[in-house]
């Protein structure tokens, strides 16, 4: 896929929060921008972004609260970046969920050798989560999830962010059939709409790029009144 990975940061001090923009920028990132927890919560639903971080000095809620209410639905990589230096926070954030743990000031070398890491134990776990490797196929479709690229028969095709999501989890529970509200849960987090108005329109684009007949889907199944399910492994 060509769509770049999407890092949400959670700080609302301008300066810091610019410092550390540039440099996800610079490293090939997409960076977006929240200065508070209930824009986070939004932003999340909205951008399902692949990495979080952290700042744990928000201006409306504790970041460990934030992180502890997060953690109930969203599985996304969180790595805080916080200026607290004790250790029993250290192991508060890390048991509530984060992924890992910086602390301020921080070198442009180690955030990013941290970045990777989460996101390539990331990988490993969608990879792994139902899909014995990183590729799924089923007939002509092929989705690499370790490459985040998808083809039919040998051409690639390219998806938005949330359309690739879409996939990726419909092909981890190949041959089972997700709920619309699982799906939206997964997807977007409780704070998304409530309806399946936003997944149709995503499945249908979703299906008007994968499929010869979109009207007669061959890979991503309905089942009326319950939800989708992909086709089986092959």
């Amino acid at each position: 896929m060509s769509s770049k990975r999407t890092i949400l940061v959670v700080e609302d001090e301008a300066s810091i929060c610019n410092f550390i923009t540039t440099i996800l920028h610079s490293n090939g990132y997409t960076a977006v921008v929240a200065g508070s927890a209930s824009q986070a919560k939004s932003m999340i639903s909205s951008y399902c972004p692949d990495l979080i971080l952290l700042d744990l000095g928000l201006p409306d809620m504790d970041g460990l609260d934030f992180l502890s209410s997060v953690r109930q639905w969203c599985h996304t990589p969180i790595i805080v970046v916080s200026a607290r230096t004790h250790e029993s926070e250290k192991v508060q954030a890390l048991d509530l969920g984060a992924d890992d743990y910086i602390t301020k000031p921080f070198g442009i070398s180690e955030l990013t050798a941290r970045i990777r890491t989460a996101l390539r134990h990331a990988d490993q776990v969608v990879s792994s989560a139902g899909v014995p490797a990183s590729r799924f196929s089923a007939g002509d479709l092929m989705v690499d999830l370790d490459k985040r690229l998808v083809t039919v028969a040998g051409k690639e095709i390219h998806f938005t962010q949330i359309e690739f999501k879409i996939i990726a989890l419909l092909c981890q529970h190949a041959g089972k059939v997700l709920t619309y509200d699982y799906i939206l849960k997964q997807i977007w987090g409780p704070y998304a709409v409530n309806d399946n108005q936003i997944l149709r329109v995503n499945m249908a684009n979703i299906r008007r790029k994968l499929e010869e007949n979109p009207a007669s889907p061959k890979y991503i199944l309905t089942e009326l009144g319950v939800g989708y399910r992909m086709l089986e492994n092959q």
